[in-house]
């Protein structure tokens, strides 16, 4: 059976400067964090089909990203921030133990939503002792936008700068999309992705309001219209109808039909 020091040997092969994978070899942290992103999200996209054995070797590969980041933080000195695979288990376990003391000490919380209330407070004093003092700091930057946004919105909540509820936020949302309508009919590229951009933020606080995963939300809507899209297809190939030649009538059409039988 191999355990984790097997994976930590199989890394640092691929990165031994004689020996190694050329490819490994030529990666830094930038080049790497693309992989790590889509990794979580195929870690992700198996826990929403139930594929328990797909869950298993995405993990397992989310898992690799860990410690191939960790392999190259090895390779830099200690004064130019290095650190190992060992470093990042020893943080992680003194930031679950210090952020639980009501399993790992003396502290007490009712419930789960005490607990989350609790965790929040932890990391607000964890970050209390950087520089950047506001509700938003620690809000990385990396993060895909959509999720930004959402936490972005979550922490500006914490401090009371929010919308009273989902229905306040729709008629923001309205009030954006009248915006993003009107500038439309300009000659300003620039303005269209500003309001677009406004339209869809409000979206995330929308989604948080309503107690919506968005990007769970997001996921279902991309499998509903890729299975219906499919479907087309397949319609389409059955009646020898040519998509490209088709007009938007004829496709809606059969798009109707696949969603009447969804």
């Amino acid at each position: 059976m191999s355990d984790i020091k097997d994976l930590l040997d199989i890394m640092a092969r691929l990165r031994d400067p004689e020996n190694g994978c050329p490819w490994d070899l030529e990666q830094d942290f930038k080049t790497i964090a693309p992989y790590t992103i889509e990794e979580a999200y195929e870690v992700a996209d198996a826990i929403e089909r139930n594929d328990m054995a797909d869950l298993k070797d995405e993990l397992g590969d989310l898992l690799f990203q860990v410690v191939f980041h960790a392999q190259m933080a090895s390779e830099k000195s200690v004064a130019d921030g290095g650190f190992g695979f060992q470093d990042v288990v020893q943080e992680v376990c003194d930031k679950m133990i210090r952020r639980h003391p009501h399993v790992f000490a003396d502290g007490e919380v009712a419930d789960a939503e005490h607990q989350t209330m609790a965790w929040e407070e932890h990391k607000a004093a964890e970050r209390a002792a950087h520089d950047d003092q506001s509700a938003l700091a620690g809000v990385a930057a990396g993060l895909p936008e959509w999720l930004r946004a959402a936490k972005l919105h979550k922490r500006a909540a914490r401090v009371g700068f929010d919308w009273d509820g989902p229905h306040s936020v729709i008629s923001k949302m309205k009030e954006e999309l009248a915006e993003l309508d009107k500038s439309l009919d300009g000659d300003d590229p620039d303005h269209v992705e500003e309001e677009l951009g406004d339209l869809l933020f409000v979206s995330m606080a929308l989604a948080q309001h309503a107690g919506v995963d968005p990007g769970r939300a997001l996921r279902r809507a991309n499998a509903k219209f890729e299975h219906r899209f499919r479907g087309v297809e397949r319609l389409a190939g059955e009646r020898g109808i040519e998509l490209k030649q088709s007009n938007m009538d004829t496709l809606d059409g059969l798009w109707n039909e696949i969603k009447a039988g969804s």
